[in-house]
């Protein structure tokens, strides 16, 4: 059967669209909104969903049961709103709506249910079906098991160029991408690749294995989605083989789930970089999941700030001597707060994208610390110039001002880029040692430098 080709809507359009939905589901206009689901693109639907209010959302959802786009539209939703709809779908139904979808995105589904609900599910699903999905939930989520298809273009190195294009033709509808073909011997071991282009420029007679490409650029099941990520961009690939520790082909993963993965590791990098925690989709969050997502890394802001507080009390006596000091504290911690923000991003970007050798710690931060270093001191010469115009006696205050300002950017620069690296040699999310962290960290180390500098010129 022909598909229709649905147009995707961008910009204003996907404002038209969702005002056109919510008058016909106002209206109770079901004809005319099945029409218009049919229609349109799931991920557009999809994205009308999250800007319904729940009520709507719900009526909406249920006309959407209606139609065969339910399994594609439910692998486009945020999953928070995908298990606020699928909460009141009777096991028996949800069955029917799995058949529908493509296995990953049902093991994924899965995933995301409550244990009880899964597995009353899964009881229900064929055997074929379920040992399908059972064999990709046996995976970690975000490993490329976790990721993969099963449904993939295999096929046996001794079948000639016709043979192989006559089995593409009976199989490729349902198999989930045929831009490569993946050449097979006994036992699914995968021996070779062959782009579809390169097959039709072979005579009909000749066999796969004689003009496959037997270097294939393959992962295990076991490894993170990250690098399954770097490596789909390092090699310009469209889809990546996963095989055993045998060479067995067990499935393969997307260009399209790989644009996910990044996606979703990039705004959890944000999302950590700036103290929010790393979950995608704390917007749709309740306001108390929301503030207890968010309340242990402004913990880390509040301990900073008493501490920097404590410090300050204690040079309470030179600022009584010199109160102007106290005017250049926002100063000396501002700038060694953002250099020490710059440096930490650009490491961590820096090992997300695979530009960062691990190896070379050290290299690395000396070249911060120098970056640190000369900022320092063009920015420490610009304040002691100030200091020296500005006030009628400024005796050592601008010596004070000036060397505050170069020690702390330079040791800020330092910090950013060394707690980073070594976090993420140490196994941890290297993320998290950017944002409130580094703030603080910079609070505490600038206030208690800038005060030892201050007794060290003044006294």
């Amino acid at each position: 059967m022909k598909k229709t080709i649905k147009p995707e809507v961008v910009g204003r359009e996907g404002t038209v669209l969702l005002e056109a939905i919510r008058r016909l589901n106002r209206r109770k206009a079901v004809a005319h909104l099945l029409k218009l689901i049919d229609k349109t693109h799931p991920a557009d639907i999809a994205w009308v969903l999250r800007y319904l209010t729940p009520e709507e959302r719900h009526n909406v959802f249920n006309v959407i049961a209606q139609t065969d786009q339910i399994g594609e539209i439910l692998s486009e939703l945020d999953q928070s709103i995908m298990l606020e709809l699928v909460d009141d779908l009777p096991p028996k139904f949800m069955v029917t709506v799995l058949k529908k979808m493509a296995s990953n995105d049902a093991a994924d589904l899965l995933e995301a249910l409550p244990v009880e609900v899964a597995d009353n599910i899964r009881q229900l699903m064929a055997r074929a079906d379920r040992e399908e999905v059972d064999d990709l939930l046996q995976y970690n989520p975000e490993s490329a098991g976790g990721l993969m298809s099963p449904n993939f273009m295999a096929l046996h190195e001794d079948l000639s160029v016709d043979e192989a294009i006559r089995a593409i033709q009976e199989r490729s509808e349902d198999l989930e991408m045929v831009f490569y073909l993946y050449i097979v011997r006994e036992n699914n071991q995968l021996t070779g690749v062959l782009s579809l282009r390169e097959l039709l420029m072979h005579p009909p007679y000749r066999q796969l294995k004689n003009i496959m490409n037997p270097k294939v650029i393959a992962v295990n099941p076991e490894t993170d989605q990250e690098e399954v990520a770097h490596m789909v961009s390092r090699y310009n690939i469209l889809a990546v083989p996963v095989v055993n520790h045998a060479g067995k082909l067990l499935g393969i993963v997307t260009v399209d789930d790989v644009i996910d993965v990044i996606r979703k590791e990039a705004t959890e990098d944000f999302f950590q970089m700036a103290g929010a925690g790393k979950d995608d989709e704390i917007l749709m969050k309740s306001i108390r999941s929301n503030a207890v997502t968010r309340a242990p890394w402004l913990c880390a802001s509040w301990v900073g700030g008493v501490v920097s507080a404590t410090i300050i009390a204690l040079f309470s006596g030179e600022l009584q001597k010199y109160v102007i000091l106290a005017s250049f504290l926002p100063i000396i911690n501002g700038m060694g707060g953002n250099i020490a923000n710059q440096s930490s991003t650009i490491i961590v970007r820096g090992i997300a994208t695979g530009r960062v050798n691990l190896e070379e710690v050290f290299k690395i931060v000396f070249k911060e610390m120098k970056v640190g270093m000369l900022l320092g001191g063009i920015y420490g010469l610009f304040l002691a110039l100030v200091v020296f115009l500005a006030l009628p006696n400024p005796s050592h205050l601008f010596l004070v001002a000036s060397i505050s300002v170069v020690l702390e950017m330079t040791l800020a620069a330092s910090i950013g880029a060394f707690v980073p690296l070594v976090m993420k040699k140490m196994g941890f999310d290297a993320a998290v040692a950017t944002g409130p962290f580094v703030a603080t960290t910079m609070d505490i180390i600038g206030t208690t430098t800038f005060f030892t500098t201050a007794i060290l010129l003044l006294n």
